[in-house]
Formats: structure tokens, C-alpha cells, sequence
């Protein structure tokens, strides 16, 4: 039953399958999709083109200029469940907890996939974390067995007398010298390819046990360590209902299907690409294309014809900023620019689009195939989405975190507001609690995509999820008339004065970042001798900017520059501009110039804590 009214979407709601668990649904999409691709990758390993264990395998490095091939559902279903035997021949059952630590690849897809069809709990890993944050996490987990890739072969090295519960380790890369080390006296090693032969060589057998394992729907399926910009990592448990609504709500309200292509971008073990960027196609029949690393992401969705992109903001801020300044670079082609938009929004008043026509060579520019931009992490700026849309290329952002699966609303391609995350999903309600004057509060959600609640934490647990089921996002917002949700800002980052008003560091930032000249800005509230709140922006100014400004190129600009007297004119300059648009509580009184970017976690949001963004 929705929660939500179908009158609030303006239009019907898409046709969807809402799976009862995710093996239900690979299998299903195995048997309607089977010899369509769902994934497209370079690695002639996983494509069956070279034996794992020759020379040519071991020597292989994937070439960014090199054509996608593809791998059938049919193929990642038989590879699944080969996997699964062998580990399932290995001991491995339901209540394990098994880490991935890589790069994404295909054996990672796999990995999970094999894991999580009622075998035992998966448990996707930051492969960025320093060598001690991934021990502690291990431990916290409890993890028997870690899949691993060369990259991080020294870093669990490094740590292996201190991850003593573990008994597996699988490399997805021929074991080396170096393996043997780490596995030393009491841990087996083996290398997945292996596995797989065993696996099939089980099932050639007439051992099928692992297909009919028993799946609750309800029980700890996925735990994931959340990367938070202010505290200590939390492991949310997730079960496959939770995803399985989640994916179910999302192609209600975006269409999805088996003729599009998504570029994979954004890493896996963060909950927004592992749904929406993994789940998702593979239950429509899509196709998932692996990137080459962001530098070839333009090679990327040329090669694979990609039609959907997820991203975060720095990503879409990058593309819109490097599309720009094309479309503006020099007096002729701006003109040219500015009565394509003219012509463009003039055609959108009477209904007739033809913008993917007008801006043709932007489309030729991001692949010629991409038709939908979904931004998700943090918040965007509205301009840039608004700008794509524009373009002909629909851009639209939503808002979710990892203890809903994560997405708890989004803009559908029709019905949208740029400047909101969106409508809540259909399974999803949501509140706003303790309203200030201007009907402003936290952001409280409730559905059956909410987490089962904190790893061997019921105290914190407690504190997110109320009686009522309602997790607390700890997010401030409010809900319009049309049941829009706008976001303010963070809790953990509030500003309060003196006489008690509310300052939400991010509505200031939003403003601030309309100036050219600040590439990057953090804002915080620092109390002077008499209590006062000094609202202070630490900016890291923008490169680019400044080279213009003094005529050099931007090679040139040194950490001398970024902090010199041109930058602090110019900045103090910008911030005079922005703070006429801020209400007189609100304006920046204090500049801290940076010369160096601020430091970001793996989902490319800033960290805002003094002893992070210090480091």
C-alpha cells in the first residue's frame, strides 16, 4: 500500500516488480533477459577470452581506448550461483559476514551476488580507508571471509595478525608470493576464478543445495559502514526487503529499462550506487558499464553508449563547468550559445522540445546517448540541473542516506523542482518534527526501506528510530504545499546565536558558490569574547578564476597566490556581493583562505569537522 497519494505525482506512476528478495529478482531477470548483456566490461578475464592463469592474464591492463564487450544475464546467473556453491562447499553460511575490498569490477558484482542469495551477509568495503580503519572494521564485523583485489593486498598485510577471526581470504587476482604471506599458517587462500570452476564442477555434479537456501526477507542480509563527515562510521543492517522496496519505489517513479545503458562511476560499497546504480538495472534488464577511472569518463559513455548517469555534485559541477566553457569560451561560440537557449526555451513555452537538437553538440560531447542525469549524495546546486534540463539532457536530484537503502524521495523526470530533493518515494512517509517559526525541522522517515537498525548497537539505534518506526535523518528541512522536500542543512552543523536563532552553514554556502572566484567554501560559526556567533568562510579560492584575473596560466598559480592579497581582494569582494543576498544574522563577517582543497570522503563530500578539514 502506498503512503503516498497517486494525485501527488502529477502523473501515473511508471509499471514496476517489486521482488520479495534479490535472488528472486536476478533470477527473474535471468529468465526474461538472458541472453541480453547486463554488464560491459574490458577485462578479457571475466569475459572469458583468456585463461585466468596465462602469462597474457597475469600481464593485462585494460587500455581506456579499447571497446566494451558484454556479459548475458544468463552468464552473471551461472557465475553466481557457481560462486556460491564453491563458498558454500567452503563452510561459508548464513549468519558469516563476508567483506569485499576493491576496486570495482565484475568479480565484485559477483561476489555480492553470490553472498547475499541466502547464503550469508555481505559486508562492501571502502577500499580508500587507511590500513587501521579497516582492521577495526573488520573486527567490528566479525568477517570470517574477505574477497580482495591486488590493490589491497599490502594494505591487509599489513594487518593480518589482528584479523585473526578471518579464515578465507579470495583474490580476484592470481595469488602471488605475496598472498601466501598474508594468508601465512591459519588462513586459506584461494583465488575466485578457482572458485568458480569448483563451483561448477559441484553443480555438473548434481549439487544444486545452494539455489534452495531459505531467505528471510526480513533478516540481516547487507551491513554497511557509513562514511560520515562528522562522527564515527555506523554498520547499518539491511535486509532484502529493504532493498527490494527501494528499487521497487525508484521505477515507479523513473522510467528504466532494458534498452538503457548506466556508466558506473561512483564506488559500490557507497548504498546510493550499490542500489540504484547496481540493484536497479540488473532487476529492469540494463546494461552496466564499468568506467575506466573519471579522466575517460567522456571516452566512457561515448564507447558504451551510455543513456543514464548517477552522480554525485562534484562530478555533475565538473561536466556542467567543462561544458560551459566550451559553449562560452570565445565572443562567437557564446552568441551562438545564448540564441540556442533563447530558441530553446522560447519552443518549451508552446510545448515543443527540440533542445537535444539545438545543443547537439553538447549530446555528441557526453556520448550521444545520454538522456537522464540522477544526482544523489548532497545537494546540488539548482542552476546546474536546470541548465542539463535545458540542454535536452533530463537532470534531477534526490535525497536518501544509507539507514533507508537509501533513497527516502526524489524528482521524477516530469514533476520536478530543481532547488528540492524531491517527492518521498511511494512506500516512503515523511515528517518534519519540531518546526521552528518558518516551519523548519528534522526530516523524519518511515517505510519498510528503513534499516533493521545498528550492528550490536541498540543504544544508537534507539536514539534513530522512534516508537513509531520514524528513523531521524538528523537533516533539517520543510515540505511545501505539493509535498516537495527542501533540505536546509545538518543538524551536526548548526549554527545557533546568542538570542537563539537557527543558521544552517549550507543555505549560506549555496549562496556563496555563485562566485566564480570561490571554488570551494566550508562556513561555520566562531563565538568572539562577548558570546557572539562571527559567521566565518573558509574558502578555498578557484584557480582558474585567478589566472584569469592575473593574466598567467593556472600551472602558475602557487599556494602563495591562493592565499595572497589578489585572492583575498577578490574573495572579499565575491562575499560582499553574497551577503547583500543573506539576511543580516546570516552574513559571512570572517575570511580564512585555504590554499590547498578541503579534504573530502570517498562519496566527495567535504569533511566539515576543524580536525578534518585541518588535515
Amino acid at each position: 500500500m502506498f503512503q503516498n497519494n497517486e494525485k501527488m505525482y502529477s502523473y501515473p506512476l511508471h509499471e514496476s516488480y517489486r521482488s520479495r528478495d534479490l535472488r528472486e529478482m536476478i533470477e527473474r531477470s535471468a529468465s526474461l533477459y538472458a541472453e541480453e548483456n547486463a554488464f560491459l566490461l574490458k577485462d578479457p578475464v571475466a569475459l572469458r577470452e583468456l585463461d585466468p592463469r596465462s602469462e597474457a592474464a597475469i600481464n593485462f591492463r585494460i587500455n581506456p581506448d579499447n571497446e566494451y564487450r558484454g556479459i548475458t544475464y544468463r552468464q552473471v546467473n551461472e557465475d553466481r550461483k557457481a560462486l556460491g556453491s564453491a563458498m558454500l562447499d567452503l563452510g561459508i553460511s548464513k549468519d558469516d559476514k563476508v567483506i569485499i575490498l576493491a576496486e570495482t569490477r565484475y568479480e565484485w558484482y559477483i561476489t555480492y551476488l553470490a553472498t547475499v542469495c541466502g547464503l550469508a551477509i555481505i559486508a562492501p568495503m571502502d577500499k580508500e580507508l587507511p590500513a587501521n580503519e579497516v582492521e577495526n572494521l573488520i573486527n567490528r564485523s566479525g568477517a570470517n571471509t574477505i574477497f580482495y583485489s591486488r590493490s589491497q593486498e599490502d594494505k591487509l598485510l599489513g594487518i593480518a595478525d589482528n584479523i585473526k577471526q578471518v579464515k578465507n581470504l579470495v583474490s580476484y587476482d592470481l595469488p602471488t608470493e605475496n598472498s601466501s604471506k598474508l594468508a601465512g599458517e591459519d588462513k586459506d587462500l584461494f583465488f575466485l576464478w578457482d572458485l568458480i570452476n569448483t563451483g561448477n564442477s559441484i553443480r555438473a555434479n548434481g549439487n544444486t543445495q545452494y539455489d534452495n537456501l531459505p531467505i528471510d526477507p526480513r533478516a540481516l542480509a547487507v551491513l554497511l559502514f557509513t562514511s560520515g563527515t562528522t562522527a564515527k562510521s555506523k554498520a547499518v543492517m539491511l535486509c532484502h526487503d529493504n532493498l527490494c522496496v527501494n528499487i521497487y519505489d525508484v521505477c515507479l517513479t523513473v522510467e528504466f529499462d532494458k534498452n538503457d545503458t548506466l556508466l558506473s562511476v561512483l564506488p559500490l560499497h557507497h548504498t546510493f550506487e550499490a542500489t540504484a546504480g547496481f540493484l536497479l538495472p540488473l532487476s529492469r534488464g540494463g546494461k552496466i558499464a564499468m568506467n575506466d577511472g573519471l579522466r575517460h569518463i567522456a571516452k566512457n559513455l561515448q564507447q558504451s553508449k551510455t543513456s543514464i548517469l548517477i552522480a554525485v555534485p562534484l562530478l555533475l559541477e565538473t561536466l556542467h563547468k567543462t561544458i560551459l566553457r566550451k559553449a562560452t569560451g570565445d565572443a562567437k561560440v557564446a552568441k551562438k550559445y545564448k540564441l540556442g537557449l533563447s530558441l530553446a526555451k522560447a519552443l518549451n513555452k508552446i510545448k515543443l522540445n527540440f533542445n537535444d537538437k539545438i545543443f547537439a553538440e553538447i549530446h555528441k560531447g557526453l556520448g550521444g546517448h545520454l538522456r537522464l542525469l540522477v544526482c544523489g549524495g548532497a545537494a546540488i546546486e539548482p542552476q546546474i540541473l536546470a541548465d542539463f534540463n535545458d540542454w535536452g539532457i533530463t537532470a534531477i536530484q534526490g535525497y536518501g542516506v544509507t539507514e533507508c537503502s537509501p533513497i527516502i524521495s526524489n524528482n521524477r523526470p516530469k514533476y520536478k523542482e530543481h532547488a528540492s530533493a524531491g517527492l518521498p518515494t511511494p512506500h516512503v512517509e515523511v515528517k518534519i518534527i519540531n518546526e521552528d517559526e518558518n516551519g523548519i525541522g528534522e526530516i523524519i522517515a518511515r517505510g519498510p526501506n528503513v534499516m533493521l537498525g545498528y550492528y550490536e548497537d541498540p543504544e544508537k539505534t534507539a536514539e534513530a528510530i522512534d516508537s513509531e518506526g520514524f528513523y531521524h535523518t538528523g537533516d533539517y528541512g520543510y515540505i511545501d504545499d505539493r509535498g516537495f522536500i527542501y533540505i536546509t542543512g545538518r543538524k551536526a552543523n548548526i549554527i545557533v546565536t546568542k538570542n537563539g536563532k537557527n543558521i544552517f552553514p549550507e543555505e549560506i554556502e549555496f549562496v556563496l558558490l555563485k562566485e566564480n572566484i570561490i571554488e570551494e567554501v566550508v562556513v561555520y560559526g566562531e563565538r568572539d569574547e562577548y558570546g557572539e556567533q562571527i559567521i566565518t568562510a573558509e574558502v578555498f579560492p578557484s584557480v582558474e578564476e585567478l589566472a584569469k584575473v592575473l593574466e598567467t596560466n593556472a600551472k602558475d598559480i602557487d599556494t602563495s597566490v591562493l592565499t595572497g592579497s589578489v585572492a583575498e581582494g577578490l574573495v572579499k569582494d565575491a562575499i560582499s556581493k553574497a551577503n547583500k543576498e543573506l539576511q543580516n544574522f546570516k552574513k559571512v563577517k570572517d575570511i580564512v583562505l585555504r590554499a590547498e582543497p578541503f579534504p573530502r570522503n570517498t562519496s566527495k563530500k567535504i569533511l566539515r569537522n576543524k580536525e578534518q578539514r585541518n588535515v
